[in-house]
């Protein structure tokens, strides 16, 4: 029988690193709106952008603007958003944005009730990105939402913590190159009948159904061969989708994991990883690398919370430390290994993110942007509450293995309902 890590292996495509790039790291909406503001202001050409929730309170307002702005000068401007993240929202953000000439193209539309009878709606359109001429680009956690409002729980004084990274350089153009996929596939989705009546129509079907093919692919796979060689800065973007790239992700943290010698730091609110994930966690922190998980204290979604807590048993009893955010909600999904590995993205460890949601991450591989992740880590687990085994204030023993049983079984049905396969 084939192990859980060799099933990773065949189902994963490793990340190309590429040398020659510039990584910035930004701490939430505060850092990355106005960089976002100041890029698209400056555009020529055109403007991507690719996101789950856009909600136009607060300090978005600006990038509203900054966006309608850009397609009244005649900048090509497209957004592709989530119909689920977005549907509050998106009347009005059309009637702002559309009549200024941006376009918006909206991924698995819920507007009906029967929409959710539609199969592969629980796969959700949760990438956080933006693109500026080909030049520029943002990618993270970090949704069109003002650090200081939830949707849930309305406006607070203190931000979320949450992180994003600018890039310049080679790695830009696969990033490009996946929201306008993203951007062909939704349109797709949304007149697909109207599409193929008008290719069955065209004069040159075979032609028009290329060109189709080739704005319907993605970044560029492959083996990363010559990453070592390439001068700094070194950068993958890796994505997660339900083709070729269904463990991309996942494989990109196992393998650097799998590989640390001094220390591994994840934060991620949602934590439920699977058995191959949590057996590299807790074979590293055997072997002496510190180990440490940032998770969220103040809870925004308590099934979440719950999952995450039913594990917390199974890392402590290896060493793994881990450690409760409570000044403000947690939305980061970022870790580092060692001194010259890190990611920031919009995947957390949890099933949705790992085996349904379409997710996007960047992987850089230089000391400095590393040290910059670190301190950010080091300052918010020095204001975080240690979870200790010895006083562990959530259930033990029955109770624990109860909760671990309930908590798997939900995440067995919610994954068999929305369609995923393989073992997690």
């Amino acid at each position: 029988m084939r192990s859980a890590d060799t099933s990773l292996t065949r189902a994963a495509v490793r990340a190309i690193f590429t040398g020659g790039n510039r990584a910035t790291l930004l701490r939430g909406g505060d850092a990355l709106f106005p960089a976002m503001v100041d890029a698209i202001a400056s555009a020529r050409h055109e403007v991507w952008l690719a996101t789950y929730i856009y909600t136009n309170e607060g300090r978005v307002k600006a990038i509203t603007q900054a966006l309608a702005d850009a397609a009244r000068r005649g900048v090509r401007v497209k957004l592709v958003l989530d119909g689920f993240g977005c549907r509050i929202d998106l009347p009005r953000l059309q009637a702002e944005l559309c009549p200024a000439g941006a376009e918006i193209e909206v991924f698995r539309r819920i507007d009906r009730w029967w929409n959710w009878l539609q199969p592969g709606q629980l796969r959700r359109l949760h990438q956080k990105i933006c693109v500026v001429d080909g030049e520029v680009a943002f990618v993270g956690g970090v949704n069109l939402l003002d650090d200081r409002y939830d949707q849930v729980h309305g406006w607070t004084d203190t931000p979320r913590l949450d992180f994003a990274v600018r890039v310049v350089g080679p790695v830009v153009v696969p990033i490009e190159q996946a929201v306008r996929a993203l951007f062909t596939r939704a349109h797709l989705g949304s007149n697909f009948r109207h599409e193929i009546a008008s290719l069955a129509r065209s004069a040159e079907p075979v032609a028009r159904a290329r060109r189709m093919m080739r704005r319907l692919r993605m970044s560029p796979t492959g083996a990363d061969a010559t990453g070592a060689a390439l001068a700094p800065v070194r950068a993958a973007f890796v994505l997660r989708d339900n083709l070729r790239r269904r463990r991309a992700i996942e494989r990109a943290y196992i393998d650097a994991i799998r590989n640390a010698r001094e220390r591994v730091d994840l934060v991620s609110p949602y934590f439920y990883p699977g058995r191959a994930f949590r057996r590299v966690l807790r074979q590293a922190a055997r072997r002496g690398v510190q180990v440490r998980l940032l998770m969220q204290g103040k809870v925004d979604y308590r099934i979440a919370a719950l999952a995450a807590r039913a594990l917390y048993d199974e890392m402590l009893a290896d060493g793994v430390r881990i450690f409760e955010y409570t000044p403000a909600f947690l939305h980061a999904k970022v870790a580092l290994v060692d001194s010259d590995w890190a990611t920031v993205g919009s995947s957390n460890i949890d099933p949705l993110s790992l085996l349904l949601n379409l997710e996007a991450n960047v992987m850089v591989r230089d000391a400095d942007f590393n040290r910059s992740l670190a301190h950010e880590f080091d300052t918010a687990v020095a204001v975080s509450q240690e979870i200790d085994a010895r006083h562990q204030v959530h259930p033990t023993g029955v109770r624990a293995s109860v909760r671990r049983w309930w908590v798997a079984w939900c995440a067995h049905v919610y994954l068999k309902i929305a369609g995923a396969t393989g073992r997690y």
